[in-house]
């Protein structure tokens, strides 16, 4: 999005720049060239149209970013083993068991003029102890397989601990990152001529901002959110070991049992699919 905004301001001044020097060169005889274009690229008129764009995209940029710092994070407690979620700021928290939490992907088709595109969600619901409602979080994902790893990341995180985790990869593959920009020029430039490396991103990088949208990118992510009422904070507390929650009989047992079909070659969905050939329960 901001990368698009600066793009369309830049190609408007840019635009702007030569349509108004064409036209003042056309009317050369009748008023001195330069003094004609400056007059007419230096108005009022052209710079207020210029200004309320940039203003309009200003605008929805913080508007998104207000949309993203505003609503606290979901917080996960794996001593407790509890999930909580303010659904917006004043409301009241709504803690889940987090074997009571669900787990799933939504896969849709998206119908344009031009093709058919998939989409991918984690669907995550938390379930309202009171009255039974589910409230679901969607997590995007490029394909089937990132939205099972993120659900996984979470899993094992509550189950094994941070520990058990993978280091995380370098910023170079983190779309978006500075780093993932300049590993996407190099590719460029390595695969294309000299010519369309020029006109082909160069040109086009520099008026779209650069690296300016990298940067604010990493800044809004890092940026802190909204901040948790004080009875969250205190359920985020460390407790001591006699005071921790552990797994249930019935969630040991599926842990092991998939702990074994990872190590006999299956994976997540190969070991559902033959649970679910021999039982019509629904995974969560």
């Amino acid at each position: 999005m901001t990368r698009a905004g600066i793009g369309a301001v830049m190609f408007l001044l840019i635009f702007l720049f030569f349509t108004t020097g064409f036209g003042s060169w056309i009317r050369r005889d009748i008023e001195p060239f330069w003094s004609s274009w400056l007059d007419f690229f230096t108005s009022i008129a052209v710079w207020g149209f210029v200004g309320a764009l940039a203003t309009l995209y200003l605008c929805v940029f913080f508007f998104a970013i207000r949309r993203v710092s505003h609503q606290p994070p979901v917080r996960f407690n794996r001593q407790l083993r509890e999930v909580v979620f303010v659904p917006k700021k004043g409301m009241t928290p709504r803690y889940v068991q987090w074997e009571e939490v669900i787990a799933s992907v939504s896969i849709s088709k998206l119908i344009t003029q031009y093709a058919v595109i998939p989409e991918f969600k984690l669907m995550i619901g938390l379930r309202e102890t009171k009255n039974g409602d589910v409230l679901w979080i969607s997590v995007p994902s490029g394909n089937l397989n990132q939205a099972i790893a993120e659900w996984e990341a979470i899993r094992v995180y509550m189950e094994d601990g941070p520990r058990a985790l993978p280091e995380g990869q370098s910023d170079e593959f983190e779309a978006g990152s500075v780093a993932y920009f300049h590993m996407c020029r190099k590719g460029y430039r390595s695969h294309h001529s000299l010519l369309r490396y020029l006109f082909g991103f160069l040109i086009i990088q520099f008026f779209s901002g650069w690296t300016i949208p990298c940067y604010l990118a990493a800044w809004i992510n890092n940026r802190p959110k909204t901040g948790f009422p004080r009875e969250v904070l205190e359920w985020s507390l460390p407790r001591p070991i006699e005071e921790h929650a552990v797994p249930s009989k019935e969630l040991i047992n599926e842990s092991a049992e998939i702990r074994k079909a990872f190590s006999e070659g299956q994976n997540l969905v190969d070991y559902f699919k033959i649970k679910l050939g021999e039982s019509n329960e629904i995974p969560t």
